[in-house]
């Protein structure tokens, strides 16, 4: 054989270990990257405060630091490879979207956006970003939470990874504005209207994947993941299971109120990506990244994720809550 064709060998081989290597192994993140909002003023939404002008004095400057920031983070979680799916919460429309994925952390993931605008008082929005070349995008819709209750909708994304059938649902459920007890009736109609739409998906095709995603504001014990949703344990036989709830067992969390750690950025999967054929969660547990430089410590010593900004004033953090992910392999 000519040295020619040993190299031409040597590069198919190559390409074909590549090629299987990015598409048996998938990385899932959820980041709540607070308040991504662009310094353009939109009449349609309340963005007065994230203005050149405003309190906060939110300039293109931060801006392009913050996207820089996050891009930084999401490149960080796999070193190997960048994440195919990547789910966020707080983003205030498309054009941070394009924005993100086009900085020099991520764009050569060469990523493609869905996201739906929500009817939101805030102007905030959910949305996924995925790479094309492993995920094959099947649509998307928006859902309602409920109509007399103005709130984020819940993205449904659904697709395939090789022939595998998957559905994203991206969630960030109401918040804990006014206690936990009295704002805890909007979060479990939230998760009354998720368990609806994953019920049906898996009714008209029980070999579906699900995978949930998202800030609920509530932790992987509280009524509305545990009861209404039906979210166990992944050791449980359960239907569907919370890939944060063992690091959740341990005190661990993604957002700190007060010195203590709340896990309100959950995963939840169905079991059939922990016990079936083909992709599996593995291991079967999420995870939670956090490195020192994406951290703020006290003077007492506590440790919180490093916030973009307290009331108006400005820290330069990348955001208050720390991102999740898990791993899929076949």
């Amino acid at each position: 054989m000519t040295k020619n064709w040993l190299v031409l060998l040597f590069v198919i081989l190559f390409v074909s270990c590549r090629s299987g290597k990015e598409t048996n192994r998938i990385t899932v993140v959820s980041y709540n990257v607070e308040n991504l909002f662009d310094t353009e003023d939109d009449p349609h939404k309340n963005d007065n405060e994230f203005l050149p002008d405003s309190k906060k004095k939110w300039t293109q400057e931060r801006y392009q630091k913050k996207l820089d920031d996050i891009a930084h983070v999401l490149k960080d979680i796999n070193p190997e490879d960048m994440p195919e799916i990547i789910g966020l919460a707080e983003i205030e429309n498309q054009k941070v979207l394009a924005d993100l994925v086009k900085t020099e952390a991520l764009s050569p993931g060469k990523y493609h956006i869905a996201h739906k605008e929500s009817p939101d008082k805030r102007g905030i929005d959910v949305a996924l970003l995925y790479r094309p070349a492993e995920f094959k995008l099947g649509g998307l819709e928006a859902i309602a939470v409920d109509p007399g209750f103005v709130t984020r909708d819940i993205l449904h994304v659904w697709g395939k990874f090789k022939r595998e059938k998957f559905h994203f649902f991206l969630n960030h459920w109401p918040s804990r504005i006014g206690g936990l007890e009295k704002s805890e009736p909007a979060r479990l109609t939230a998760a009354e209207t998720l368990k609806k739409a994953v019920d049906q998906v898996l009714a008209d095709d029980s070999d579906s994947h699900i995978v949930i995603m998202g800030d609920m504001n509530d932790e992987p014990f509280n009524k509305s993941l545990r009861s209404v949703l039906g979210a166990a344990s992944p050791e449980s036989d359960s239907t569907l299971v919370n890939l944060m709830m063992p690091l959740s067992d341990t005190g661990k969390g993604t957002y700190n109120y007060r010195g203590n750690w709340n896990m309100l950025d959950n995963l939840v999967v169905s079991s059939n990506l922990l016990d079936g054929d083909g992709f599996r969660v593995t291991p079967p547990t999420g995870f939670i990244f956090r490195e020192s430089w994406m951290e703020y410590t006290s003077k007492k010593g506590e440790v919180s994720p490093n916030r973009t900004y307290g009331g108006p004033n400005y820290y330069g953090g990348v955001s208050d809550h720390f991102p999740v992910y898990f791993e899929l392999k076949r």
